[in-house]
């Protein structure tokens, strides 16, 4: 595809996403960020992609060199993304490269922050912590709520919060990918390209594996509880919300199993999907069904 008005537009979109990173939309706008980096790139030549590019990094320089950092960080990932496209790449390794190519970047800049910018994220996170629950600090609000927040229990949530730093991360790059992807396929196949489909949810199903790297958090856990060091506990209080994320993920293919399989309403399977992240236990269900042939027993009794 050469230069059009389309083309034209998804350049314009990408330079207003990159211009409210220092606004407060950036709350939302970042998790879309590259998507017109993707679409560009999947529906271009390299050189006509360029060229598309052109004119927004001088739009950026113009307004704030900063901007062109921004630009690039986000850049990265939506090559990936498109490359993949390109190749005609399964959805999975497609989600794997644009969330792999965003974690690998994020924390090239907090190494470059720290090394060459003296960027302490500990501190940093230890202060918006403080500005963010200063109200729970002060006297007259004690008094009124009844309840009395000491610097301990302060001190303790930006510990607690540093601590999950690498769980933030990769969930983040993950959730990146999977929205500009369910946004991006449609648009690139009503564009004449045939990119390829994440599988029905129905058939969504983790790596039996899974379950052993579930023991090998609880024995983590353990040493965590009982060792003085941050290691451990580093380790386990990431590695835990993974898995049990696995489990969730399992939990919700085995109920869009279960209403294609009961023919139930459409309906229910995603009111059941979104229940799985606010009802704990409901990742049991994922638990078993990765451990036991679950769907193939439901499928048999069935017949």
């Amino acid at each position: 595809m050469k230069f059009s008005f389309k083309t034209a537009v998804w350049s314009a979109a990408m330079l207003l996403l990159l211009l409210s990173l220092l606004t407060p939309l950036s709350v939302l706008s970042i998790f879309f960020m590259i998507i017109p980096g993707v679409i560009l790139y999947a529906s271009l030549s390299v050189k006509s992609f360029i060229w598309h590019l052109l004119p927004v990094a001088i739009v950026l320089l113009v307004v704030h060199p900063i901007y062109l950092l921004f630009m690039l960080v986000f850049i990265l990932p939506a090559i990936a993304m498109g490359n993949a496209y390109k190749k005609q790449k399964s959805a999975l390794f497609t989600l794997m490269a644009g969330g792999g190519t965003m974690l690998a970047e994020y924390l090239l800049l907090l190494l470059i922050g720290s090394l060459i910018f003296q960027f302490d994220l500990s501190t940093y996170i230890k202060d918006v912590v403080q500005l963010t629950i200063e109200p729970l600090t002060n006297s007259s609000s004690q008094m009124i709520n009844g309840f009395v927040w000491t610097p301990e229990m302060t001190e303790d949530v930006a510990k607690q919060t540093q601590l999950m730093i690498p769980f933030a991360l990769v969930v983040t790059s993950m959730v990146m990918a999977f929205i500009t992807h369910v946004i991006a396929r449609p648009i690139l196949s009503v564009m004449g390209m045939n990119v390829p489909k994440l599988p029905p949810a129905r058939e969504w199903r983790m790596p039996r594996s899974l379950i052993w790297y579930y023991f090998l958090a609880l024995i983590i856990e353990v040493i965590s509880r009982q060792s003085d060091g941050t290691y451990w506990k580093m380790i386990a209080m990431n590695m835990s919300p993974l898995i049990n994320l696995g489990f969730m993920i399992q939990a919700i293919g085995f109920f869009f199993f279960l209403s294609h399989l009961k023919r139930w309403n459409p309906v229910i399977p995603y009111l059941l999907g979104a229940a799985v992240f606010f009802i704990g236990p409901l990742r049991i269900v994922g638990i078993i069904d990765l451990a036991f042939p679950l769907r193939e027993a439901i499928s048999k009794s069935k017949r």
